[in-house]
């Protein structure tokens, strides 16, 4: 037994270095990967390597301060869910596409993430690296572990891991938050506001049955933000309905339809496909629950920004302007700039999510869902 126990670490060891991509240990089977998609809630910074000048990014101070020190193009003053949720599943930080594509070990996975991407290829086009993009991008890394681990372990790979999702703020945030453009659907080639929410969720679940064609079988969702809650939008109900209006209520009317048809979705998806296992968290409860009980969770203000100028702090661009304001405790915001939240509050989404706390969270725990 000693000369066979032996001979089994040096084989086991062998199998590490000639496969760095990913390495089957004894008791897991397979390391624990994740897979990111979405927008600014969830991007690293892919959108620093985008070259067009007018894109979205956040590599600029004060953005990263609290946690980095330095920018990293979070939108937030430092990390978001994925770089908690790698936390409490005892992984490294997730590295951004870019990042992978330049000798970043991509042992547990990938974030695919772009600020102001949304469920459409035309939501911020040539701003942004859209959904169907960051699908191909996927597609690229899949390639490299088929290479490198071969056809069964990737596979294996591909199965066992998890795919995080945060799409569609951007889709219904350009209906109202372009000056010149009305927030109805007149300027959009759809008839209706629910044939645009059909459209979306159509774009939406075909790259999602694209992954799971690829081998992907557990999902992790998250819904819409209560957008119209959000400091730009607060201020926008203040100018635009007078003092007595708190949130602009049609946004976020729109946003509790597209949560609720998302959320059947993947009800229907867990009768009707093989394998198919999701967690769905609703953030937009969880950040509700913080605007109406900020004390509770440790917090101090929930309306207005850190960052940020005019009412509710919810104008212009965190750090880009010449004049704006920047809060002297980030810790007692819930919010960081116009649209995102703080790195606590970020971390308070990521525990109730992986916890799987009822009042938020639908089938299962993302913690259960990662084992």
């Amino acid at each position: 037994m000693g000369n066979l126990g032996f001979h089994l670490c040096i084989l086991i060891s062998l199998a590490c270095f000639n496969f760095p991509i990913n390495c089957f240990d004894i008791q897991n089977k397979v390391t624990t990967t994740l897979f990111v998609f979405g927008d600014s809630m969830f991007d690293p910074g892919n959108n620093n390597y985008i070259t067009n000048p007018s894109a979205y990014k956040a590599n600029f101070e004060p953005y990263g301060k609290s946690y980095f020190k330095h920018p990293t193009g979070r939108f937030s003053d430092g990390r978001l869910v994925p770089d908690f949720i790698a936390e409490f599943a005892n992984l490294p930080m997730i590295p951004s596409f870019y990042q992978a594509l330049h000798n970043h070990s991509i042992n547990h996975g990938v974030n695919f993430a772009s600020a102001g991407a949304g469920c459409l290829d035309e939501t911020y086009s040539e701003k942004v690296i859209s959904l169907n993009t960051q699908l191909g991008n996927f597609k690229i890394i899949r390639k490299k572990l088929k290479a490198q681990l071969g056809k069964k372990g990737s596979k294996a790979l591909l199965s066992n891991a998890v795919y995080l999702f945060s799409i569609g703020n951007n889709d219904y945030l350009r209906l109202y938050d372009i000056p010149d453009i009305p927030s109805d659907m007149s300027c959009l080639a759809y008839a209706t506001e629910h044939e645009y929410m059909n459209i979306m969720m159509d774009s939406l679940v075909t790259v999602m049955m694209e992954i799971y064609k690829l081998g992907g079988r557990k999902f992790g969702m998250q819904d819409l933000l209560p957008l119209g809650c959000l400091p730009r939008f607060r201020g926008l109900a203040l100018l635009k309905e007078g003092p007595h209006s708190d949130c602009l209520d049609e946004l976020n009317s729109i946003v509790k339809k597209h949560n609720l048809a998302l959320s059947r979705r993947l009800k229907q998806f867990k009768k009707e496909l093989r394998g198919f296992e999701y967690s769905f968290f609703s953030v937009f409860d969880a950040l509700n629950e913080l605007f109406e009980n900020p004390s509770t969770y440790g917090f101090k203000e929930a309306k207005a920004a850190c960052c940020g100028f005019g009412p509710y702090r919810g104008f212009g661009s965190c750090g880009m302007a010449e004049a704006y304001e920047l809060c002297k405790n980030v810790k007692e915001h819930v919010i960081f700039d116009s649209y995102h939240p703080t790195e606590k509050a970020f971390h308070h989404f990521a525990r109730v999510w992986w916890q799987g706390n009822s009042n938020v969270v639908e089938s299962q725990s993302l913690k259960s869902l990662l084992a």
